[in-house]
């Protein structure tokens, strides 16, 4: 792959990193801070990909932060249940790189640079049936971060999406999610809500975006900032047309302006998945006309088309191509249209989801995962994979539902726009909604009269620490289980989505792009949603994207330094 131009002596790096998400900006730290001299290229204006949108929580179990916080377990436990979770999907050898990993990456960038978390002590894993299964302390967000300590690299950060926010706001889940619930019933609440939001508003007129930067926000903030301190050359707007090989092995990248980058020890690839390359989609996903993705639009397979031209494996036989999410689809007041994933609210108390025959379909309370999964098993291939989130109107003042919040701020625009259906009784909302209103009645019949006992006979929502914590500690017997009797009754249609993918490179332990014999591609890495999903497809627990993509882009990071310094790998 020659070029007829090349860069300055001074252009040239000891490693280069494709991509400015949680595993890029991870990778890039890490050998920075070894010594090695990095790029970072990312194609678009913005750094922090999809990771910048997240919700922010890092799967990481037995870190240094949770065990200081009171929770301590053996390394059994959490291979034991991702054992299994997997079943013939584990792959011992990448898993034990992680289970080894992700603490130490967790104590290397806590101890080393601008990346200081707090844990989530109280946050289980889905499955809390399997043995193993962690009721809390397997998992770390990145501390809330001051933008202004960016200084005027803040205009990089990629701001977060319209439709998780309060006009631009990141809320946190946890306390600072709680005090938003409950600003209209608790003072403590109330005051914390308004110092929020007026700071917010103070910063978007001083600005021109939020400051109090939290979630996935805040890691990608934190990240940069370490990387700016460990002089990371960022090059923004940068597209890579190929790879460079010199003697069988990956040597740098060619730019689209037939420019060359040479890099010493190798490249890593983490572009971010394929969530957004159509061809590749419908090669893998189920019905992929209706999947709503939630990953940046930039997100279009260049990693692993890159990889792929110097003989890389992509890995397809993932349980699941993506890691799923139900989606509503936001039409907002300017004519475009968003996109909104449903993480929490299902699993409120006085919420059921249902079909267009009126009929619920799975425990809504279960992981976001899941419910796609139950949602695309559940509808025959001439039927629209449709399904709608049913309240009643003291559901929806209390805590919303999709794009639509709680009270006091007011709703009754979605409903003029079409997102929210309302109607005075279950049939005029089935009507609304194009739902079988016999079956919808039947339904809501069935469900309030195990709900006064704090029952759900059909599907049990309540019985695992996951579903607790996703209800409402308030209601009594179960946190999870409420009548929907209030009128009006309203529902949101919602369809397929992801995060991002889950099929990907192939990889070792190492993080090193594999062929399809499994030998390695010398001087190649892959991290994030480029690499195939550690955990085979699977969603065992929140965080299990950024968990794995910030662990090894760590380990990426430090392989690239060690064979640097003649170390073994």
């Amino acid at each position: 792959m020659s070029a007829e131009k090349t860069s300055p002596e001074g252009a040239d790096y000891d490693l280069i990193v494709l991509g400015s998400g949680a595993a890029g900006l991870a990778c890039a730290v890490t050998a920075a801070w070894h010594g090695m001299r990095v790029a970072l290229i990312e194609k678009t204006s913005e750094i922090g990909g999809t990771s910048a949108w997240s919700g922010g929580w890092i799967w990481a179990p037995r870190n240094p932060v949770v065990v200081r916080g009171g929770k301590s377990e053996s390394e059994d436990a959490p291979r034991m249940y991702l054992e299994a979770v997997l079943g013939n999907h584990y792959d011992a050898a990448r898993v034990e790189a992680f289970l080894h990993g992700a603490p130490e990456m967790v104590a290397f960038f806590e101890a080393n640079t601008a990346l200081q978390f707090e844990p989530g002590l109280a946050i289980p894993d889905t499955y809390g049936h399997l043995p193993g299964a962690g009721t809390g302390g397997r998992s770390v967000i990145a501390r809330p971060f001051d933008g202004r300590d960016l200084g005027t690299s803040i205009s990089l950060l990629r701001k977060p999406p319209r439709e998780t926010t309060f006009c631009g706001m990141t809320i946190q889940s946890g306390p600072d999610l709680k005090a938003f619930m409950t600003a209209t019933r608790s003072l403590s609440s109330l005051v914390h809500v308004t110092r929020r939001t007026v700071r917010h508003f103070l910063d978007l007129a001083r600005h021109g975006r939020g400051m109090s930067l939290r979630n996935g926000n805040a890691l990608v903030a934190r990240l940069l900032r370490s990387a700016l301190d460990l002089a990371v050359e960022i090059r923004v707007d940068t597209r890579v047309a190929g790879l460079l090989i010199n003697e069988g092995r990956v040597s740098g990248v060619r730019l689209s302006d037939d420019s060359v980058l040479r890099a010493r020890c190798g490249v890593v690839l983490a572009c971010g998945g394929f969530p957004h390359d159509a061809d590749r989609r419908r090669q893998v996903f189920a019905r992929d006309r209706e999947h709503q993705a939630l990953a940046v639009p930039s997100a279009t397979g260049d990693g692993l088309k890159l990889a792929e031209e110097v003989g890389a494996l992509v890995k397809t036989s993932t349980a699941r191509p993506a890691a799923f999410c139900p989606v509503s689809e936001v039409p907002w007041a300017d004519g475009t249209t968003g996109r909104f994933p449903h993480i929490i609210d299902r699993g409120k108390p006085g919420v059921i989801g249902v079909l267009a025959n009126g009929r619920r379909f799975c425990n809504e309370g279960l992981g976001y995962h899941d419910y796609v999964e139950a949602l695309l098993g559940a509808v025959s291939e001439d039927v629209p994979a449709e399904s709608w989130l049913v309240c009643d109107h003291r559901v929806l003042r209390r805590f919303g539902l999709g794009v639509v919040r709680p009270a006091p701020v007011p709703f009754r625009q979605w409903i003029k726009r079409g997102y929210l259906k309302t109607g005075r009784t279950i049939e005029d909302l089935a009507r609304s909604c194009g739902i079988d209103a016999e079956g919808l009645e039947r339904t809501i019949s069935d469900w309030n009269r195990s709900a006064r006992k704090g029952e759900d006979p059909e599907f049990h929502r309540g019985t695992t620490p996951y579903m607790r914590l996703q209800g409402d500690p308030e209601q009594m017997p179960n946190p999870c289980v409420a009548p929907i009797s209030k009128a009006p009754f309203y529902a949101v249609k919602v369809v397929p989505g992801s995060f991002g993918t889950f099929a990907g490179l192939a990889t070792d332990e190492h993080a090193r792009v594999l062929r399809e014999d499994l030998s390695v591609i010398d001087g190649l890495y892959a991290a994030g949603t480029d690499s195939a999903s550690v955990f085979g497809g699977f969603y065992p627990a929140g965080g299990i994207n950024l968990g794995p993509a910030l662990t090894f882009g760590y380990i990426a990071g430090r392989h690239a330094a060690a064979r640097d310094a003649g170390h073994d790998a």
